[in-house]
């Protein structure tokens, strides 16, 4: 039967495709060099003897290569195989079917021709690196050479002879394969033109002959139905009623999972419902029916066939009948929820709801005359009725399509922008109007004309594809408004998705745009086919047309296969998540146990990192099918670009290396870097980031840290000295201050006793004796907290101990003769203390009254 000739077909189509290569035939069969071909012949006796063979046997054994050998083979399989292909295409000239799969057939024996030729490629690489090895013969007045030399190059030569013909044959061949395709391609195209160009007279007494016609057939109908029925009623009952039994099961289980599945998408509960909720509903109520109702429709036809129920002439009016029910349910379905004449809250275009039932009629009408006129096609084929009768159908419903499409012109269901769902339509805008006349009166016009094929061909465009068309807005919107900012969170999965992982705004938002993305892709890849399809290609054309699209798209010279980029990206994605994985349960379950320092598990997971992502990425780049070798190439020329345009970046990612690898400091680590101090907190590949005491984040660069010099305060360990300055009186004892400087430090429980504490005698100061203590910490972190303890100690045991702690002192005596004189003396000696020449006389205009006891002729000394 057809659907187990379109299957064989397909699964053929797949085998064929999967073992062509992607280079094109004339890459592959292009000989590498000219010469005449070579026989093919067993091998000579000399050669099995050990003799050196002479030149014409040599080149006669050259093919018994089992490479040769194995290409030989290939070719004439693939000689036989297109000559068979050639048969059936000249005897499927008239079905576009059939041409369809064997274009198919043919573009894929183009292909193993091509890979056939391609396998003798690397042994013809490897003679010519022995030829060059071996070196041109001898010339005449040069010594001869050694005739084992003389041998293994006449046999060289004769191989590399040997399959240049056989790549100029697969070339033939694959140049024959080729033209085949061209030719199936230009036969089809030629058939339908002829079926939509053929003219038809169109007069009364075709229109009587039919009408006479009609009544012998609907005879014949009825004899052969009735004797179906009743040949399967008594001699295939079971079968009979378990296919039907079976088939309801499958379209029950499909709609109940269906709507169980998207029964959110499915309620009208909400009064004001949003535009994303309406698009919604309207795509799934009218999918999941139509899926159910395809499931039963398919189910039906295949287990009829299967239990070998159908006869040979009911099996395509059973076919039909499903298949115009699944398009008629399909129309009827769209149309009811886009237009939803009894729920306007609902409604998707702007119509009143008289305007929305009356648009339901002829939209119904259409539908169903278009799919009767395939249905009553089909049965006088089927019968083997005369073609006049067929056309005399399609000539009448293509006239009442356009009848209707003229009367749907009147129709008034325009609303105005305030006006209720309830409220008196207005006509179409003109444009609307003016194109349902045109479309109409053109349909009528070609059908009268006599072009009815053509005329059938524009009617079933106007409502299938049209109806495709609709659905494709839908659910382009419906991305669309998924898409939208804030509008995934709205939804039903949405919320599902922040209530279970506490997702925030921004990431819901992420998987909204990722979501009518998909959508998007969605609807490309389910309609798309469709329409092709109501516009005469077949399947197998599409088949064809995604396999080249997903594995051999052409730019220039450049093939691109979008499945090998896929690959190459899931490896990446798979080998990223797994380095991850590898770099946390290192940290966690080795690193972790056996008490590795925080830097170095900052270093090897860093590492670690590297590694795995270098690794994913080559795998991946694998993957999708790029040659490393060019690669190289291009990462060669790039290479004096990359010296001079990146090199800081270059020399920061060596330099963040090498810090990794020397770890002259690491995470965690307290350093100095010029006007920088504070704590290493992450060591990445350009730069590093230090902390500083007061929280801010200061990104280095690695070659700077490379370069300069860099105090780390915990480069080996944590223990440190810290040191607390103090000043005393003259009149104090000295060894009596170092002694309670050492019993405060003593006293301190983060102060080491080993090594102990020191007080050292700095200096005379000018108001003071100078001391510093000196401790050790086993964690100079603690200094601050420390010095802070011994400063309060030190101040309340000094207090204690009658102590002073001075701080510096100065006296001014200022000399006066008269009041002038002494603003001038007063003002020159504020002057030279540092005061500012304002504050200064403003000052010395005050002094006078309030230093009335000062002595005289005093001038401005220091103590």
């Amino acid at each position: 039967m057809r659907s187990a000739a379109h299957l064989t077909a397909f699964l053929f189509a797949l085998v064929a495709l999967a073992g062509g290569a992607p280079a094109t035939a004339q890459d592959a069969a292009r000989p590498a060099e000219q010469s005449e071909p070579a026989q093919q012949s067993p091998a000579p006796a000399a050669a099995r003897s050990g003799q050196p063979a002479p030149q014409g046997e040599a080149v006669a054994g050259a093919a018994v290569s089992p490479v040769l050998q194995q290409a030989e083979t290939q070719l004439a399989k693939a000689e036989r195989d297109l000559k068979q292909l050639g048969e059936r295409v000249a005897n499927a000239k008239d079905d576009d079917t059939r041409l369809a799969e064997l274009k198919v057939q043919a573009d894929a024996l183009a292909k193993e021709i091509a890979s056939a030729a391609a396998a003798t490629r690397p042994r013809l690489d490897e003679i010519k690196a022995r030829l060059e090895e071996l070196g041109e013969p001898p010339g005449k007045d040069q010594p001869p050479e050694a005739a084992i030399v003389t041998q293994e190059r006449q046999r060289l030569l004769a191989e590399r002879a040997a399959i240049n013909a056989i790549a100029a044959r697969a070339e033939s061949l694959a140049g024959e394969a080729r033209r085949l395709a061209g030719t199936i391609t230009a036969t089809r195209r030629a058939l339908f033109s002829t079926t939509l160009l053929r003219h038809t007279d169109v007069s009364a007494e075709m229109l009587s002959e039919a009408f006479t016609a009609t009544a012998a057939e609907a005879a014949a109908l009825w004899r052969s139905v009735s004797s179906w029925l009743t040949f399967a009623w008594n001699y295939k009952r079971l079968p009979f009623l378990s296919a039907i039994f079976l088939s309801l099961c499958a379209a029950l289980i499909f709609l109940a999972g269906g709507y169980r599945l998207f029964a959110p998408f499915l309620q009208r509960h909400d009064e004001e419902p949003t535009y994303f909720r309406q698009l919604s509903r309207a795509f799934w109520s009218t999918m999941i029916p139509t899926m159910a109702l395809t499931a039963f429709a398919a189910s039906s036809y295949f287990f009829l066939d299967s239990f070998n129920v159908l006869r040979p002439d009911i099996a395509p009016i059973i076919a039909v009948t499903l298949g115009m029910g699944v398009a008629l349910f399909f129309v009827t379905s769209l149309a009811r929820s886009v237009l939803s004449p009894t729920h306007s809250d609902w409604r998707l275009v702007r119509v009143s709801d008289r305007g929305a039932k009356v648009l339901m009629v002829p939209i119904f009408a259409m539908a169903l005359v278009n799919g009767l006129d395939y249905l009553l096609g089909s049965i006088s084929e089927a019968l083997g009725s005369p073609v006049i009768l067929t056309v005399a159908k399609s000539f009448v419903a293509s006239i009442i399509i356009g009848l209707i499409l003229m009367s749907m012109a009147g129709i008034r269901p325009v609303l105005r922008r305030d006006d209720p769902f309830d409220a008196p339509g207005r006509p179409w805008p003109r444009i609307i109007s003016a194109s349902l006349l045109a479309m109409g009166a053109a349909l009528v016009a070609i059908a009268l004309a006599g072009y009815v094929g053509m005329a059938r061909f524009v009617a079933t465009q106007i409502i299938i594809t049209g109806a495709i068309v609709v659905m494709m807005y839908i659910g382009f919107l419906t991305g669309k408004s998924v898409a939208k900012q804030g509008a995934f969170a709205e939804t039903i999965v949405g919320r599902y998705l922040e209530r279970r992982f506490n997702l925030e705004s921004v990431a819901l938002d992420q998987i909204g745009l990722a979501a009518g993305l998909g959508i998007y892709a969605l609807v490309v890849l389910f309609f798309i086919p469709l329409i092709l399809l109501q516009w005469g290609f077949q399947i197998a054309d599409i088949e064809s047309w995604a396999y080249r699209l997903l594995t051999e798209i052409r730019i220039g010279t450049i093939t691109i296969s979008l499945v090998g980029i896929l690959a190459g990206l899931l490896f990446f994605a798979l080998g990223y998540a797994a380095t991850r994985w590898m770099q946390g349960w290192i940290d966690r379950n080795v690193m972790a146990r056996s008490r590795v320092d925080a830097g170095v598990r900052n270093s090897i997971r860093t590492g670690i990192g590297y590694v795995g992502v270098g690794a994913a990425a080559l795998i991946a780049v694998s993957a999708a099918g790029f040659d490393l070798s060019s690669l190289a190439l291009v990462a060669g020329a790039l290479s004096l670009g990359v010296g001079f345009g990146l090199q800081n970046v270059v020399s920061n990612f060596v330099s963040g290396l090498i810090l990794l690898v020397e770890r002259p400091f690491k995470v965690g680590d307290w350093i100095v870097s010029g006007t920088t101090e504070g704590f290493v907190r992450r060591i990445s590949v350009r730069a590093t980031e230090i902390e500083t005491f007061q929280q801010q984040s200061i990104i280095v660069p690695n070659s700077e840290l490379i370069n300069a010099s860099v105090g780390n305060w915990t480069h080996r360990n944590r223990v440190g000295r810290a040191e607390v300055a103090v000043g005393v009186s003259y009149d104090s004892d000295p060894r009596r201050v170092m002694q309670i400087l050492l019993e405060i430090a003593g006293q301190h429980p983060m102060v080491l006793k080993n090594p102990e504490p020191a007080v050292a005698f700095l200096n005379f100061g000018d108001f003071s004796l100078d001391f510093e203590l000196r401790v050790h910490l086993a964690d100079l972190l603690n200094g601050v907290g420390v010095r802070n303890d011994l400063r309060v100690a030190i101040f309340e045991r000094f207090r204690e101990e009658g102590i002073e702690i001075p701080f510096p002192q100065r006296n001014l005596n200022i000399h006066v003769e008269g009041d002038d004189d002494q603003k001038a003396a007063l003002e020159k000696a504020l002057e030279d203390e540092g005061f500012s020449k304002t504050r200064a006389k403003r000052v010395a205009a005050k002094l006078p009254s309030d230093e009335e006891d000062m002595p005289a002729a005093a001038r401005p000394t220091k103590r």
